[in-house]
């Protein structure tokens, strides 16, 4: 397949003005292909050549203005249109095409518990041409008519208003102009919740077997939906410009959900089965938070091109996160971010495979497809929280506000968006975006506390790094009324980086602090006094934002090799159990366990620190005996299933159905006490099939899978192995919990074999599937756990002599940058 060139596009949109796509679709021809029949009026405003794009499983006919094109012209995923003239166009394309099962194009699944079926769209980037032909880039805008034929008892669902017609065809409402990649349809025998929200029609839909989980959570999903669809239109000048606000939760989704117009569509774990707690509910919400905002910031306005992602995704991370704090019950989401979508962004700015936020070579579709990453999202996030901090809201605003005029229902550049933020302010936005959009890496600011007259101090900061930085800096002194443990604000200090002098900060506090309030994008360390009251006092700073920060800090200096793991494991089993906040609770474990006991320890380390992390979890877990807070006992919980060296404990668990003093093993609980089990050799092929009786869902057999391959049995790991890399059969969802289920710690010496084969099998299977396995190939297949240097050896060796995929490359190069920091660490705290 041909992948589309910034130049090709460039070319296209100056030749072509594209009007309407009418589009039918046939959904009943079986399991394999489906009907695909499109429309395109279009106009040339030159004589010349160019092409549509399809990727049919048999392309049937083509007309261009009445005239037979030959269906053998197709090169790859291009069909020629050869000697256009000047003035308006028809083309009518009839192909078959293929259902994906890998959450590309048309996907289709089969729901396991009662055998209903169900497909729908993801069109992301360029699978448009899954679907339908389509000159398929963001800039040639379109409306779009669509009806759709569909087995009796389906319902259709799409961008606009659907209306069924009779005889399974339904019909939905043209479009306004929008990018191809937003089409989006949906459609099987789906339960629905219907309401209105100042008269425009809202839906939530799901697999029938998820209609008991979704009906008790549709107040708050709606009540959600209204407050930010509300807030948007306080903020925002353009009213919602769709006709409806369909949210669709679907089965084996790639992302997190997708912006279509109109229809959103969600992974349907969203839809909770089990039992969850109160961050997780607000993960879900930032979710339906980002993605209404995106209706303006990405369909309303679109990007021109690739290069420009970050207007998209950075906006509406930052938009998601303070719309929730503004008109939802939800006001600490800025710690969550803090804890886990800042140090995704970090730690992706510091890999080989780094760019800036808004890159300046993005020259085609498969070069685009990468940076879907921690710095278009979060980076770019961080980025615009503090570009409102200097702007303020109301200048800030007032910019978005213009480029959504000068823009809508067309398509924009950074260069377009920087033009109307600067003219809502006098400062300079420019040289901003050179110093924050056109750069990569992160900055490191290190504080040091002088001496002065009369007992006080002054500060300097020196930053390592390049770009301009205005931080909050955190004076605490300790709280001399109590025990000691507890550390107040003296006074937030702001401070313009670099500086034009030492800063006074009067006597010495017991605890500085860099980025207090986490408005900056910058890694943060401490004086050695500071860093001692951290050790000591952390669980006594009032604020969970500003213990998030100094937690930050010591991932930072783990990842950096300044800060023993060891040291931070000590940290958090001395903090950790008196903090309140369940996303610090959740990231510090997940970060202990799965950074630090797996890979920066060595594994006769490893032990230990499991222990540790075990007594951690039966800390929290006596602590909320009383039943007070339920969230903080799941994620313990599920933390000390996960680290458990011996099966006794949660094995008892899982007979009795139920943690002593609760919870209640739930299906999620159920599969994952399974799933440890089946590492430590403490259940069986039996033990599994008998659970998956018990719970026969698509997440079931998900949790089968992983178990299976889990097993520490040669057997099973071949079974395993080749399933993944020797079958196509696997949907994308099964294989990546076979491969997670597949390397573990414990059975290094029984997979030892496979590390080599890895890197032999990953490169064909990913040049087969395309890029979605190919992402899970190099994400969660590969052997994390072997840090050591013939693994990067083996990786390196593999990125030098083969030709991965642009997708597995990419994996490849920041888990292999990962393996490398984890050496770094290893050796630089190796007695």
């Amino acid at each position: 397949m041909s992948v589309l060139t910034r130049d090709e596009a460039q070319t296209r949109a100056g030749l072509l003005d594209v009007h309407r796509y009418t589009i039918d679709l046939d959904l009943t021809g079986g399991d394999e292909t489906f009907d695909s029949h499109t429309l395109i009026a279009f106009s040339a405003r030159t004589d010349g050549d160019t092409f549509v794009e399809i990727r049919p499983a048999e392309l049937r006919s083509v007309t261009l203005d009445g005239q037979p094109l030959d269906p053998e012209a197709l090169d790859g995923n291009r069909l020629p249109l050869k000697n256009l003239t000047a003035g308006e166009h028809e083309l009518r394309v009839h192909a078959a095409m293929r259902y994906s099962r890998t959450g590309e194009g048309m996907h289709r699944f089969t729901d396991p518990t009662d055998g209903e079926t169900y497909v729908y769209t993801q069109l992301f980037l360029d699978d448009v041409q899954r679907v339908f032909a389509a000159f398929d880039q963001p800039d040639l805008k379109a409306v779009f008519e669509l009806s759709v034929r569909a087995p009796q008892g389906w319902t259709v669902l799409a961008n606009g208003i659907t209306e069924h017609t009779g005889d399974g065809r339904w019909r939905a409402a043209p479009t306004p102009p929008i990018s191809t990649y937003l089409v989006a349809v949906a459609a099987g025998p789906w339960h629905s919740v219907r309401t209105e929200h100042r008269g425009l029609p809202f839906g939530l839909h799901c697999r029938r077997s998820l209609a008991p989980h979704l009906d008790a959570d549709a107040d708050e999903l709606l009540d959600i939906t209204r407050a930010c669809y509300d807030r948007y239109h306080e903020k925002f000048d353009e009213p919602y410009p769709f006709d409806s606000y369909d949210q669709a939760f679907v089965p084996e989704f790639n992302a997190g959900a997708m912006e279509n117009p109109g229809l959103v569509t969600f992974r349907d774990e969203f839809v909770y089965r089990s039992a969850v707690t109160d961050t997780e509910r607000q993960t879900r919400a930032i979710v339906i938070a980002h993605e209404m905002a995106h209706m303006w910031f990405g369909d309303l306005v679109t990007l021109k091109w690739w290069d420009d992602i970050w207007l998209n995704e950075s906006f509406a991370e930052y938009m998601g996160y303070q719309t929730l704090v503004e008109a939802t019950r939800f006001t600490d989401t800025w710690t969550d971010f803090g804890v886990t979508r800042k140090a995704w962004g970090y730690d992706a700015d510091q890999r080989p495979s780094t760019h800036p936020v808004a890159p300046e070579a993005v020259d085609d579709t498969a070069s685009a497809l990468l940076n879907f990453d921690g710095i278009s999202y979060a980076k770019g996030a961080g980025a615009l929280r503090q570009l409102v901090a200097w702007l303020g809201e109301k200048d800030f605003l007032a910019g978005i506000n213009t480029h959504f005029a000068r823009h809508k229902f067309a398509n924009a550049t950074l260069a377009d968006f920087i033009d109307s933020l600067a003219g809502a302010t006098e400062r300079d936005v420019h040289a901003w975006a050179d110093a924050w959009l056109r750069t990569t890496g992160v900055d490191t600011l290190t504080p040091h506390i002088a001496p002065g007259d009369h007992g006080t101090c002054a500060l300097t900061v020196d930053r390592a790094g390049s770009r301009p930085h205005r931080i909050a800096v955190g004076l605490y002194d300790r709280d001399l009324g109590d025990d000691g443990g507890h550390l107040v604000l003296r006074e937030r200090l702001h401070l313009d980086l670099p500086q034009d002098g030492a800063q006074p900060i009067g006597k010495r506090p017991a605890l500085l602090l860099l980025n207090d309030g986490d408005l900056g994008y910058a890694k943060v360390r401490f004086d050695p006094e500071s860093f001692e009251t951290v050790r000591k006092d952390l669980s006594g700073l009032p604020s969970p934002l500003t213990r998030a920060v100094v937690w930050n800090a010591l991932r930072d200096a783990v990842r950096d090799g300044e800060l023993a793991p060891g040291a931070y494991l000590e940290t958090a089993r001395a903090h950790l159990p008196l903090e309140t906040d369940l996303a610090i609770v959740q990231g510090v474990l997940a970060f202990a366990a799965t950074h630090i006991t797996d890979r920066y320890l060595t594994p006769e380390e490893r032990p230990a620190a499991l222990a540790t992390l075990s007594e951690l979890c039966r800390d929290l877990i006596r602590r909320t005996e009383d039943g007070d807070n339920p969230g903080l006992r799941l994620i313990a919980v599920r933390h000390r299933i996960d680290v458990a060296a011996h099966p006794d404990t949660i094995a008892a668990w899982l007979a009795d159905g139920t943690v002593s003093g609760g919870p209640e093993l739930d299906p999620e609980l159920r599969w994952r006490v399974l799933a440890r089990l089946a590492v430590l050799g403490a259940t069986d092929e039996a033990a599994i099939a008998a659970e998956l009786e018990r719970d026969p869902s698509a997440t079931g057999q998900e949790g089968a899978a992983r178990c299976r391959a889990a097993l520490p049995d040669p057997e099973a790991k071949a079974r395993a192995w080749a399933a993944m890399f020797a079958s196509d059969d696997l949907s994308n969802y099964l294989f990546s919990a076979t491969a997670r289920g597949f390397w573990q710690p414990e059975q290094a010496d029984l997979v030892r074999e496979y590390v080599p084969r890895y890197y032999a099998d990953a490169v064909p299977v990913a040049d087969r599937r395309g890029p979605a396995i190919a992402t899970a190939v190099g994400r969660d297949a590969f052997p994390a756990h072997a840090v050591d240097a013939d693994s990067l050896r083996l990786g390196e060796q593999c990125l030098r002599d083969t030709d991965p995929s642009p997708s597995l490359r990419r994996s490849l190069t920041d888990q292999l940058a990962d393996l490398a920091r984890a050496l770094r660490v290893r050796e630089a705290h190796t007695a």
